[in-house]
């Protein structure tokens, strides 16, 4: 193997918790610096599909999640050692607070050493602002701090107060004003999507504009990044045709996992569970996750598709259904009112949305293929399933995972999968 280099200027924008504002920040820096001309690269740390699609907007450019456990030191270094050769800037999103998770936001920027901004939000507090930055900053002395962001500040006095309380040593990159025009809407699972907030482009050139009245936009360092040129791929999926939901309700994939299947050779073709009534022709259906239970009235009246899915099923031809994917192939669907209908009723089990959460986090999938790497986060329960083949392993603790169910060719589960992190597993499930 050759190893090559790149440099590049990049930040790690990160925060003490979730909901502080890092995506704020970092789409209004995005397309602030895309503004002066600079091609940007964005990345998200984790698992997320919503956050992902914000910054792809305000960056002009696609937007892939990067994340050391699931997808692995080499992976990471490979896409920013390509974001590195053709980007002006790269921006990293991290994921929940710098330090939580093992690994942790904090562990990724270390491992590539990209400095780090935190975005801190500063609502109901006032000099205690200094103390938590302190804190965040020096809780690690291997990790380097370009400085820190005062989120949702009220008023001139308040940001007077916050700027007396920062230590010498710090920073104070500048206090983001809390206003309503400039806040990205969010329902359960995490941000709405852009096509569906009306004034998108004018909420990221209004935070853009504010970032160019501080030092929020102050250009980074460069940071180096290397990588190992490997063999390429053998085409082991040439002859199989992979029939992929994608719509308003089905839209949480992966790009990496849609570029392996073409690099393996395999033909993509797309179609839609709400506006389609026949399927492509295709050796595997790919179900994955999205929100199904937003459209559940479309999705349940659109019976010919239905019927061409059990089709498909009987032929004992494969069908990959992720999270809301096994959702619409189940019997039915209840809202968080109470309202149910049918589903494709391809498997046993009842669907049921929840206010709150359900089984979330970095998981493995125990398949008889081989395992391979995913994550879980829903906020509904299925009842009345069939008996799982296996449960997943969850990455941090003991407890059962993710139920995986199997039916003639038809592998189903809430976890979404990471198909990079096993290439032949991956094969051996889409091959016929």
């Amino acid at each position: 193997m050759v190893s090559k280099i790149a440099s590049c200027p990049a930040v790690f924008i990160s925060a003490p918790a979730s909901g502080q504002g890092k995506t704020t920040i970092t789409a209004g820096l995005a397309r602030y610096h895309h503004q002066q001309g600079r091609r940007v690269r964005v990345f998200k740390t984790g698992p997320d599909y919503l956050d992902p699609l914000i910054l792809q907007s305000a960056s002009y450019h696609p937007v892939e999640q990067i994340d050391l456990w699931m997808m692995g030191e080499n992976y990471c270094r490979k896409v920013l050692y390509q974001a590195a050769c053709e980007a002006d800037l790269i921006l990293i999103e991290g994921a929940m607070g710098l330090f939580d998770g093992d690994p942790s936001s904090a562990d990724l920027a270390e491992c590539f050493g990209i400095p780090i901004i935190a975005v801190i939000n500063a609502k109901a507090m006032a000099q205690t602002f200094g103390a938590i930055t302190l804190g965040l900053t020096s809780f690690r002395q291997r990790l380097n701090f370009i400085g820190v962001i005062a989120n949702g500040v009220a008023s001139q006095r308040h940001q007077n107060l916050i700027e007396q309380s920062i230590p010498e040593n710090i920073t104070l990159l500048g206090c983001f004003p809390r206003k309503e025009t400039m806040e990205l809407p969010h329902r359960h699972l995490g941000l709405i999507n852009p096509n569906e907030i009306e004034d998108f482009e004018q909420r990221l050139e209004r935070l853009a504009k504010e970032i160019s009245l501080t030092n929020i936009g102050l250009f980074p360092r460069p940071v180096e990044f290397s990588n190992s040129i490997k063999e390429p791929l053998e085409a082991k999926l040439s002859s199989c045709k992979i029939a992929v939901a994608k719509d308003e309700a089905f839209s949480f994939i992966y790009a990496e996992n849609i570029r392996l299947l073409e690099i393996l050779g395999a033909s993509i073709v797309y179609f839609s569970p709400l506006h389609d009534k026949t399927l492509p022709e295709a050796d595997v259906l790919w179900f994955p996750g999205g929100y199904p239970e937003l459209h559940k009235e479309k999705l349940q009246n659109n019976s010919i598709l239905h019927q061409a899915i059990f089709k498909h099923y009987q032929a004992d031809k494969k069908i990959l259904a992720e999270c809301g994917g096994m959702l619409y192939l189940q019997k039915t669907l209840t809202g968080i009112e109470g309202d149910t209908v049918n589903m494709v009723g391809l498997i046993p089990g009842d669907g049921h949305m929840r206010r709150r959460s359900g089984c979330q986090g970095m998981q493995t999938a125990l398949l008889p293929e081989g395992n391979i790497r995913a994550h879980a986060h829903h906020h509904s329960r299925s009842e009345n399933t069939m008996e799982p083949i296996t449960y997943a392993k969850r990455a941090t603790h003991t407890a059962l995972g993710e139920a995986i169910y199997r039916s003639k060719g038809l592998t189903a589960s809430y976890l979404h999968l990471f198909f990079p992190s096993n290439i032949n597993a991956t094969i051996q499930l889409f091959s016929s």
